[in-house]
């Protein structure tokens, strides 16, 4: 029985995971993966979401795009933020087609929450963005919006990083915009499928996350920093981010190159950590530890699809 002909024998269709830290080697494993499977990927990293983000996101590059078909991808400006309940809407409808015509979905990415809401179901609040408090929140900088929220919703304060101003500033304007707390508002529905999560973790993460940073420097990211800053404004929310944070320090003068490097590995050792917990609590993946993490996750999706 081949794959596609097990899944569509399975009782609930099947959703593949693979999660893991920032930097464990899921594009590489995705793109064998979807190639050994005849499958598309659906993307759950919430920065490769924006137009022009490519460097600094590590995104798929146009070739590996080529190789295997990508979803959800390159469908907003950085200036347009998604909700999260948008992403959830659009993710599921690829899920779906993907369920439809190949028999199996694929998602990959690190981006917790973004994932946790597609494989529990999540329901986040329906709140479209609010530009004229965003512009309000930026103008007051995030040390003093996660002291905010903090204040009126400690439960999200305490799940959000103190760094993390897109999601600062996203529990804030659900509070105003609502005046119930964010944490308040997020129920969940389990989605009708069978879910199974794929871990990387790799011992050597640090090792890879230093290379990373140095190929995101080599491979052009302050450049691609100015012309963001460029085309939209420096204070934009995710040009605060790891990696264009320090890239736009850079720019403005504030940082010399090998102290944006050095500062950019710092927070994705820190970003790597955070996630690591996440997973470790919000998640129950099969961890590939093995040499062939290729033949691994193969044998586990076809125990899988029996």
């Amino acid at each position: 029985m081949t794959l596609l002909t097990a899944a569509h024998a399975s009782p609930k269709p099947l959703v593949v995971v693979l999660l893991g830290p920032t930097a464990s080697g899921k594009t590489c494993l995705a793109l064998q993966l979807a190639e050994q499977l005849e499958l598309s990927v659906i993307n759950v990293d919430s920065r490769q979401l924006y137009i022009g983000m490519d460097i600094g996101t590590a995104k798929p590059t146009k070739k590996q795009q080529k190789r295997v078909r990508h979803h959800l991808i390159d469908i907003r400006h950085p200036d347009q933020p998604i909700t999260l309940q948008e992403f959830q809407a659009a993710a599921q409808l690829s899920i779906k087609q993907n369920l439809r015509e190949q028999g199996m979905s694929f998602l990959v990415g690190g981006s917790g929450l973004y994932l946790k809401a597609l494989t529990a179901g999540l329901r986040p609040p329906a709140v479209s963005p609010q530009p004229a408090l965003r512009k309000q929140l930026n103008a007051l900088g995030q040390q003093l919006c996660h002291p905010l929220l903090q204040a009126a919703d400690p439960t999200a304060a305490a799940r959000i990083a103190p760094n993390d101003a897109v999601r600062t500033q996203r529990a804030l304007e659900v509070f105003y915009a609502t005046g119930i707390p964010i944490s308040n508002q997020q129920g969940s529905e389990p989605p009708p499928w069978q879910v199974l999560e794929l871990g990387l973790d790799p011992s050597n993460l640090r090792e890879r996350i230093t290379q990373r940073t140095l190929q995101l420097y080599a491979n052009g990211l302050i450049e691609e920093t100015e012309q963001l800053s460029q085309r939209f404004y420096p204070e934009l929310p995710l040009l605060q981010t790891i990696g264009y944070g320090e890239a736009l320090k850079v720019i403005q003068g504030l940082l010399n190159r090998d102290q944006a490097i050095a500062l950019t590995t710092q927070r994705t050792h820190q970003f790597a950590k955070r996630q690591r917990t996440w997973f470790r609590r919000q998640h129950h993946p099969h961890w590939l530890k093995g040499e062939e993490p290729l033949s691994e996750a193969l044998s586990l999706i076809q125990a899988g699809l029996r």
